[in-house]
């Protein structure tokens, strides 16, 4: 009986404050079944942003095709000062009235060996179409989880330059055994702006093109390195 209560200590120990219920039901329930509950919860990793990972989102089935190769791992960036934590889960951040141009965002997580990292969360933000950033609430502020197949996708609106910046997308990404990946996207269409912003990088790109109703469409894969 003695080591059966030191067991259900540390159980409870693992648990927290949290697990009253769990520790009521020990009274009555079994053992076994605290010890069920105390694996999960310690098995369950959440992102420095704070997002728990739910696992794969379901097949998205966007039909993309992976590299061939892969790097060791994505150039990572400056977040900057306007990143919010707790964002939405929504794959959807076009704002009603908008004026800026229809942007879909995709792409596929893949490990430095090119296999796709699913259950990833991709957390994005950037400015509007008049180069604001919304630092009271969340607007063009969003995250999802990747599908089996490491892909995301989100429907937003093409970001404007503002003063000192070229036009682009902040990211940050991380899969449940992964490090986590802060870096910025950019587009391939504004040689011009790009060439005067210091933080530019040519490898942070995206591939772009028009879809049909002329919607942009930009695609980035994202290489995590393992934690």
């Amino acid at each position: 009986m003695d080591g059966q209560g030191v067991t259900r200590r540390k159980v409870l120990a693992v648990l927290g404050a949290g697990a009253g219920g769990a520790g009521a039901a020990a009274g009555t329930g079994s053992l076994g079944a605290l010890m069920s509950v105390a694996s999960a919860r310690a098995s369950t990793r959440v992102t420095p942003a704070g997002y728990t990972f739910p696992g794969p989102a379901p097949d998205r089935m966007l039909g993309l095709s992976p590299p061939v190769a892969c790097t060791p791992g994505t150039r990572a960036q400056t977040a900057g000062p306007f990143y919010t934590p707790g964002t939405p889960r929504r794959w959807n951040l076009r704002e009603p009235g908008t004026t800026g141009e229809p942007l879909v965002f995709e792409g596929i997580v893949l490990t430095p060996d090119c296999q796709p990292v699913a259950g990833a969360v991709v957390d994005v933000w950037h400015c509007d179409e008049r180069g604001r950033y919304d630092n009271e609430g969340f607007r063009y502020r969003g995250h999802q989880f990747t599908d089996a197949a490491g892909a995301f996708r989100f429907e937003t609106i093409r970001p404007t330059r503002y003063r000192g910046r070229t036009a682009h997308i902040h990211v940050r990404v991380q899969g449940e055994t992964t490090r986590l990946l802060t870096t910025q996207v950019y587009f391939p269409d504004l040689e011009a702006a790009n060439g005067r912003d210091f933080i530019f990088r040519d490898d942070l790109v995206m591939r772009l093109g028009r879809a049909g109703g002329g919607e942009w469409r930009g695609r980035f894969d994202f290489v995590l390195a393992p934690a």
